[in-house]
């Protein structure tokens, strides 16, 4: 597959001399980590869907990664091509992704809460030679999803099921001694990728509110991971508790990849429970955890933390939305832990952070600063820096820039200098603290997912009874933003209701999460003088709706 890198060679010899690249990729810290610590627990999960729990060294992590590399080369996937697993926060999702840097196999994860509309765009786009999913998750049938859409995807060859039977059998397939069958040690050698070759696609919504495949790169992802833990001060000595989505840059890279760097415990949640996370905090010791303002609210507002033991828990890294100042002091004062706040995109990982120590000005007001290797700048809309604490566009550039997106290269969005443009609207302060004040992406954040409103507007369209529709972000105390949408209904056709046009996204295969949460009836829309919707009047009368 050709995946025209947008990496001059320019960028990888300044990124090197700096400092923020070199040659090592995730394999060489799990490595070090067998051979170091083979005993150490690398991580623990639990299954909700069947109630059990897997435990694994770093030693048992390393075969597993050796043995499920193997029986991925027997699969015929070749090196450069892409291994797509729409799973949990289970260990077969770290185990897949170890396996595919052995081979030279590019990861693709995928969102469990994605359908059929979203997948066979994602897999189709990827040519995904293999597809692992689980038999079931949250009671839905993700094999019948599949069969339903194979014909759709014509590159995909094979389908493993988490729980399944038969030859598609992850267990069976995960049981073969793949690794006894062939030289190993040859084929991982030979195969094994370089730093500066895409090992990750990941997609996210964009301006066109279609989903763009974000490729990635070891040194990409190490760029931003390796200053993020020194600015932090984190060490082997602080366990991570990972409920955000390893689907999610904040899973894969602070959960998945930060625990392998530090050689410490990965401990995973597959449903998100404030309660639940919290004893899981409790029994397994954990000292750090990063996820969106909703987990955050969650376990503040716990009753009575006090009875669950979480002086384990020393740092709590926001990101997703800024957070509430009231919410922010609430979590402090019950959860008794330092608070980080972030900010940073699938594009290139957490590119500001608050540092510990920081004063409260900056904790709760500001979205932190730029981690070192990346550099921020406020443009105003003649492209000029802003001056200190006035609002303008937001631009960054650095090592933790990914390297295109998959076969849409003209939507890079970086310019000659090496800034890119991050589609948000921010002001940053005189030592160099931001905040996001909005975004000109026209996109909704819903508890850290991006909802692509121009692909829920268009399906919209589709209803027989819509003459006109536009979704726009609602505030919400808990999750940041809810979807309103506002429709405008054909002479006399009946008037849908909030729950009827969840059923039609449903059956045009749209993810649930992404349906709107209210519905507004308009005689008519907003318009300017040439016709267009007048979105920010919309959002004006949303905001009311969200007060």
């Amino acid at each position: 597959m050709d995946l025209k890198l947008v990496l001059p060679g320019e960028r990888i010899a300044a990124m090197t001399r700096a400092g923020f690249w070199g040659s090592r990729t995730l394999l060489d810290d799990l490595d070090d980590a067998a051979s170091e610590v083979p005993d150490q627990v690398a991580l623990t999960d639990w299954n909700s869907s069947t109630g059990q729990a897997t435990t694994l060294s770093y030693r048992q992590l390393k075969k597993l990664s050796e043995r499920l590399g193997a029986g991925l080369a027997a699969l015929g996937v070749e090196k450069g091509q892409v291994v797509s697993f729409q799973l949990p926060n289970w260990w077969q999702f770290a185990a897949l992704h170890l396996a595919c840097l052995r081979i030279g196999a590019i990861t693709n994860p995928l969102m469990p809460i994605f359908r059929e509309r979203e997948l066979v765009h994602m897999l189709g786009l990827a040519e995904a030679k293999v597809l692992v999913l689980p038999h079931r998750f949250r009671d839905f049938d993700y094999p019948q999803m599949v069969a339903g859409i194979r014909d759709k995807v014509p590159a995909l060859k094979h389908v493993l099921v988490v729980g399944g039977a038969g030859d598609s059998s992850f267990e069976s397939f995960a049981a073969r001694r793949w690794e006894d069958e062939v030289d190993a040690k040859a084929l991982f050698a030979a195969r094994r990728q370089g730093a500066n070759e895409v090992m990750q696609i990941l997609y996210t919504s964009g301006t066109t509110g279609e989903s763009k495949g974000v490729m990635h790169t070891a040194n990409t992802i190490f760029g931003n991971l390796i200053p993020y833990i020194a600015r932090l001060g984190l060490t082997s000595r602080d366990s991570i508790l990972m409920a955000s989505p390893l689907a999610h840059q904040t899973g894969f890279i602070y959960g998945v990849m930060m625990a392998i760097r530090l050689k410490t415990k990965l401990v995973l949640l597959d449903a998100w429970s404030g309660e639940v996370a919290a004893r899981r905090i409790a029994d397994e010791a954990c000292a750090f955890t990063m996820a969106s303002t909703p987990f955050l609210a969650d376990l503040a507002n716990l009753d009575r933390p006090e009875r669950i033991d979480l002086s384990s828990l020393r740092m709590f890294v926001c990101g997703g939305a800024p957070i509430p100042e009231a919410l922010a002091k609430r979590a402090v004062a019950r959860l008794r832990c330092t608070l980080v706040s972030a900010w940073g995109m699938t594009e290139n990982g957490a590119v500001t952070i608050t540092s510990p120590g920081d004063p409260e000005a900056k904790i709760f007001g500001t979205d932190g600063n730029a981690v070192p290797g990346m550099e921020l700048i406020v443009l105003d809309p003649d492209g000029k820096p802003c001056p200190p604490d006035s609002e303008g566009d937001l631009k960054v550039r650095g090592a933790s820039n990914f390297v295109g997106y998959l076969k849409r290269p003209e939507l890079y969005g970086m310019d000659e200098q090496g800034w890119f443009d991050t589609g948000d609207r921010a002001r940053m302060d005189a030592d160099g603290y931001i905040r996001i004040t909005g975004r000109t992406k026209d996109i909704i954040i819903r508890g850290g997912e991006n909802i692509p409103v121009i692909e829920v507007e268009s399906l919209l369209y589709r209803h027989p009874a819509i003459q006109d529709a536009a979704l726009v972000a609602m505030p919400d105390p808990r999750l940041g933003e809810r979807a309103c949408a506002f429709v405008t209904v054909k002479p006399g056709a009946p008037v849908p209701t909030l729950d009827s046009l969840g059923r039609f996204l449903a059956e045009q295969g749209m993810t649930k999460n992404y349906f709107p949460e209210r519905l507004e009836i308009v005689a008519e829309m907003p318009r300017t003088p040439s016709g267009k919707i007048q979105k920010f009047k919309l959002r004006e009368t949303a905001r009311a709706f969200g007060a």
